[in-house]
Formats: structure tokens, sequence, C-alpha cells
């Protein structure tokens, strides 16, 4: 599945990317603190995860793709597929610092939302260490709804881990899309790339709760 926007692509990740990827990601190792697995010591330790994870139904990697170079600059997924239940989350999202608050960044989160409601599905999740600060404000940002923290919930490299939880649901995405477009949108952009309304602002009336830690 490959997934085209504007200023993004999504396509299954694979051995291809695996120079690109590890270059950007070696910018900041900090992109791993709230990761299972990283940071990798070099390129062949990193290609040996891809080789791992690529071609998984589930979790379903995807790199994150420039499509002006064609080089990926970030890695996400759609994992705990349960379509019985109508439910999907994003994940394992590792972007390298270029790509953080950037409107492919945006996009991509937009189109995963997209086609998961437009498959079916009637709940999109999004889960976090609740130490990770920025994945939070970047949950609410995005237009998911805080709904509280699961204690104790994992251990993530010999820590404790509690879990945030985020959710937007079917009802939610008419009110969500539309913001996501209204931000996306060219004219609210002015001639440096500066955005004239926030995707934060423009969400808030979708969520349903608010998160005390954002």
């Amino acid at each position: 599945m490959v997934l085209e926007g504007r200023a993004v692509r999504l396509e299954p990740l694979g051995s291809g990317h695996v120079a690109d990827l590890h270059a950007a990601n070696r910018v900041d190792d900090a992109i791993w603190d709230y990761l299972p697995y990283g940071p990798f010591a070099d390129e062949a330790a990193y290609g040996a995860w891809v080789a791992e994870v690529a071609g998984r139904d589930d979790p379903l990697f995807f790199a994150v793709i420039d499509p002006a170079t064609g080089r990926p600059g970030g890695v996400m997924s759609l994992m705990r597929i349960t379509p019985e239940a109508g439910t999907i989350e994003v994940g394992h999202i590792c972007l390298s610092p270029g790509l953080r608050r950037t409107r492919a960044a945006t996009e991509a989160i937009h189109l995963l939302a997209d086609w998961a409601f437009g498959a079916g599905y009637r709940r999109f999740e999004w889960k976090c260490d609740a130490l990770n600060r920025p994945s939070r404000r970047a949950a609410e940002r995005f237009g998911f709804s805080y709904e509280g923290v699961f204690r104790q919930a994992l251990v993530v490299k010999g820590r404790n881990r509690d879990t945030a939880w985020f959710a937007m649901i079917d009802r939610d995405w008419p009110c969500l899309s539309a913001a996501y477009a209204a931000w996306l949108d060219d004219g609210n952009f002015d001639a440096e790339g500066r955005q004239a309304r926030s995707l934060g602002g423009l969400t808030a009336p979708c969520r349903v709760a608010s998160d005390p830690e954002g």
C-alpha cells in the first residue's frame, strides 16, 4: 500500500530505505529515547532491524518519503490492526529532526487517518510513554483526544512505562479532516513557510478531552 500526498509519500519500508534513514537518524540519538529499540551502532545494525520488521502485516511499517527528492526522512506504522473491533493504531513513529513539525509529517498522519476511516475503522489510536511530553503534545495537535494513562503498562529498555492513550473516532473525523485541509492549504503559509493558523488551534474544537500534561 502506497499513500500519496502533496508533501509526502508513504510507502512500505524496505532495504532500499536503509542508507538514507540511517543517515537522517544519526543527527540526534534522542529520537530513540522512548522507542523499544535503537539507537543503532551502524548502518548494518539498522539494516538488520529493517529486515526484521519490513513486510510484516502488523505492524505495517512505512517509510516517510519526500516526493521532491525521493528520500525517506522517517518511519511510522499502522499496528494493533483489529478489523473485527474497527480499531487501528499509529505507532513506531520515528522522524528525523528535519521532518518534525513539518507539512510532510502532518500530512503523513492525515493520510493514515483518512485511509483508516475510509477503510471502515471506527477508532484510530495514538499511545506513547506518559513521560514523552513532545509526543503527547503532538497527539493533541494532530487531533487525538486524551483518554488517560495506563500505569505500569510495559517495561521498555529496563524501565517501567506508563502509557498515555489518545484516540480519534469516526464521528470526530469530519471535523478533523476539515481542520487538516485548512492547515495544509497553501493559503495557510506565507512565502517563508510560516503558518497563519496552527493545527492545534484548528483541531481543538474537534477534540473531546484535554491532556493535563500537554
